[in-house]
């Protein structure tokens, strides 16, 4: 591979992997989750082993495809409308190739052959080795289907090409699928059941990255405390593993741990954690190494009990609390982040009030927040009627974003006249004079350029902020770096 630096449409500076040698071009967008995005450097990294670099130009492209989200309709809207777009293209281009990838292929399947006439090829998101096989259906002139799931396909073999990279910042696949079952959730249905990646595969992965000139990865996974390895298979099927395997087995804590004792100065960050699986050793984990970021992503949906038993998450309000006391013990500095759905079925008003409540005691850093959106095949989207008016619940998300946005504008005042440890990442969106990055509390922060460039670890004296961006000046280079 070699590396190319471009620039992308907001004028950000790219590191772009290609394969010297190969003559077809792959157009390939990414919609919702980071699993997505991670999914598609998968993707290209199969398709560049059958002659395909990736383009940032779609109308060059030989090959187009969207990776494709369906948490909420939203979502799925956006991809349609998109695809309407490559359709103006293809009308010019009439041999590029159209496929759509991910959780929407796996729900809609051979609809998206019947409804959407442009698209050639429909691949789920265990099926991405399937893809050289599906595109000579292709060029055959033939349909292409993949969307059957897998208990064991976890790409632990598959080393990404890194798309749209900074060359500083990765992600780092360490589980795929879901058990948990919420009833609000397509995940299940359209990822398949939980199965963990090989922890060697895994180190492998950031070592060479490190090598690379990365210094930061995220651990990836729809529920990473759930990370099991024990030799291979699902964790469902753990009880029946031998008492070696379970002597030995490789819990999220202890993947941490080896993660960051591999790279002591690259940062660590994981997304995404259930409260129900969110165990006392992992705090532990990440307050003794301080090359994990010091950062916690902790969806609750509601803070009402009665709604999080509808919700079928196994957990409590208290239990939640209990996780909350436990973090701000251990770790003070550490930042927590929050999904909040409002307008679940049957929500009353005194359920909201509940997640408002939940939310005063917690005073979360920022948050993802949406009004509940039904989804086909999912417990609630066949078993439990929409019932909460759009009104209301565009109200109570108002309330909920007033109450958040508070709370975010209060815990990044907190860091003025402090100094910090800063990953420069890029420049800032409103001064080409200025660098941004992250603080290990995922705090962004901006500061005057000086001598400093894009991966250095520095030390920033916060001198004023925004809502939610840090402004400062840098007073040196950080023992990181």
């Amino acid at each position: 591979m070699e590396k190319i630096i471009d620039e992308n449409k907001q004028g950000e500076t790219l590191v772009i992997d290609k394969k010297e040698g190969n003559q077809r071009k792959l157009f390939i967008e990414s919609y919702g989750c980071a699993m997505n995005f991670s999914d598609s450097e998968i993707v290209a990294s199969i398709l560049s082993e059958q002659g395909f670099n990736t383009t940032q130009t779609l109308e060059e492209a030989d090959l187009v495809l969207v990776n494709t989200c369906s948490i909420r309709d939203k979502a799925e809207q956006t991809v349609r409308k998109r695809l309407q777009e490559y359709n103006a293209v293809k009308r010019i281009n009439p041999k590029m190739k159209v496929g759509v990838l991910g959780c929407m292929a796996e729900r809609l399947k051979t609809k998206f052959l019947d409804e959407e006439k442009i698209v050639d090829l429909v691949v789920g998101p265990d099926a991405y080795k399937d893809l050289p096989n599906l595109l000579a259906e292709v060029e055959e002139g033939r349909d292409a289907i993949n969307v059957i799931l897998s208990k064991e396909e976890t790409y632990g073999d598959i080393s990404p090409v890194r798309l749209n990279t900074n060359g500083i910042t990765a992600f780092v696949s360490i589980t795929r699928g879901c058990d948990n079952m919420c009833t609000f959730c397509v995940v299940p249905f359209t990822r398949g059941r939980e199965r963990s990646r090989d922890p060697q595969s895994i180190i492998e992965e950031v070592n060479d990255l490190w090598s690379k000139g990365f210094r930061e990865i995220t651990l990836l996974g729809q529920n990473v405390d759930s990370y099991l390895w024990y030799g291979g298979g699902l964790k469902k099927d753990f009880n029946n593993a031998s008492d070696l395997q379970k002597a030995t087995a490789v819990n999220f804590a202890k993947l941490l741990e080896l993660c960051a004792k591999a790279q002591p100065k690259m940062r660590i960050r994981f997304s995404t954690s259930n409260p129900q699986d969110f165990t006392m050793d992992v705090i532990e984990t990440m307050a003794k190494y301080d090359n994990i970021c010091k950062h916690i992503h902790l969806p609750v949906q509601s803070g009402s009990d009665r709604i999080l038993k509808e919700m079928n998450r196994l957990h409590t309000r208290e239990e939640y609390f209990e996780i909350i006391d436990n973090i701000k013990r251990l770790i003070p500095e550490c930042s927590i982040s929050v999904d909040l759905i409002a307008g679940f079925p049957t929500e009353t008003e005194e359920d909201h009030q509940d997640t408002l409540s939940l939310m005063e005691y917690v005073k979360y850093n920022f948050g993802y927040m949406f009004t509940y959106s039904e989804r086909p095949g999912t417990l609630a989207g066949r078993k439990m009627e929409d019932d909460v008016p759009e009104k209301i619940k565009k109200r109570r998300l108002s309330e909920i974003i007033q109450l958040e946005r508070k709370y975010s504008a209060m815990n990044t005042r907190s860091h003025l006249n402090k100094t910090v440890e800063v990953l420069i990442e890029k420049a800032s969106k409103k001064s080409d004079l200025e660098w941004s990055g992250r603080t290990s509390d995922n705090t962004v922060a901006v500061f005057p350029k000086e001598h400093y460039k894009v991966g250095d670890f520095v030390n920033v004296l916060i001198t004023d902020c925004t809502s939610a961006t840090l402004i400062g000046k840098a007073v040196g280079y950080s023992k990181n770096n």
